[in-house]
């Protein structure tokens, strides 16, 4: 069983005939990914590395049977665009655009609530099953970060990703499924709600959680531990304890508000739930040992 995605996962790619669903098209099915279709208005009855192109998702579905979409469309596309999947049945769906307004994003979430499906994103590199599949845009080649494992990975980062990941590899780990919930203000979902998941998952064995400052998502997952929601072990590497206080930094979600947010705040609440927190991304292979030693 793996998080969400699988090799037999049947994946559309929305946006498949532009410059960047074509490109990660061609590596997605490089990683192993059931590719069964694209969906570009207009275009139907084209192909992209093999893969039929249709002009609506409701068709794609009816002809493939896909049960997963990932988006390559602009930002002021993305809801339309996420909405004809929702209505055509999808439960799971990975959305890349940086910058979807947040009045757009709070819509999506909502509405995927609602049809109990799972939107990843936006602004994410996607999920990714080393040696099985991806929806997003992972260099999957990258052996020392993307190897087969036992380590769930969920994260807010991108390229923060890869560094603070092949930490644990380089300690003799590997990834069970990495899933980037994205760095804007409203991810359509939170990294405590991937935690029931991963407790389920026979093939996660330890999680490795990249956050962030801002946002209240890592103190939330240490309420969901002390309420044992989840109960295997934990390391934590949390971004931003160098950043002048009460300036933003980075991402759109690195807002501190409220009292809640600060690296020094998340820290403290892991840690109270037996959390090992790394304070350098070299410390987490050492501390990775430790949490499954325990």
């Amino acid at each position: 069983m793996s998080i969400f995605i699988d090799s037999e996962t049947k994946v559309l790619v929305q946006g498949i005939t532009g410059n960047e669903g074509s490109f990660w098209t061609k590596h997605m099915l490089g990683c192993g990914t059931h590719v069964v279709g694209g969906v570009t208005p207009g275009k139907a009855g084209q192909q992209v590395e093999g893969v039929p192109v249709f002009n609506t998702v409701r068709k794609a579905v009816a002809e493939t049977k896909a049960d997963a979409s990932v988006l390559f469309v602009p930002p002021a596309f993305t809801k339309d665009a996420v909405f004809e999947a929702l209505d055509a049945g999808i439960g799971k769906i990975v959305v890349t655009a940086e910058g979807v307004p947040v009045h757009d994003a709070m819509e999506i979430r909502a509405a995927a609530l609602s049809e109990k499906a799972m939107v990843i994103g936006g602004n994410t590199s996607g999920v990714i099953t080393p040696g099985k599949a991806m929806m997003g845009i992972f260099p999957y080649w990258i052996d020392r970060v993307y190897r087969p494992g036992t380590i769930g990975v969920m994260t807010r980062s991108g390229s923060l990703t890869n560094e603070v990941t092949a930490m644990a590899i380089k300690a003799g780990f590997g990834v069970s499924t990495l899933v980037g919930v994205g760095g804007d203000s409203v991810p359509c979902t939170r990294f405590a709600e991937l935690l029931p998941l991963y407790e389920k998952d026979d093939g996660t064995k330890t999680i490795l959680m990249i956050g962030e400052l801002g946002g209240t998502m890592e103190e939330e997952v240490a309420e969901a531990i002390e309420m044992r929601v989840f109960t295997k072990p934990m390391v934590a590497f949390i971004a931003g304890r160098t950043a002048p206080s009460g300036k933003r930094m980075g991402h759109a979600g690195a807002i501190v508000s409220g009292g809640k947010g600060s690296v020094a705040g998340k820290i403290k609440a892991l840690e109270n739930v037996g959390v090992f927190v790394a304070d350098r991304p070299s410390a987490v292979g050492p501390l990775m040992q430790k949490a499954v030693a325990k």
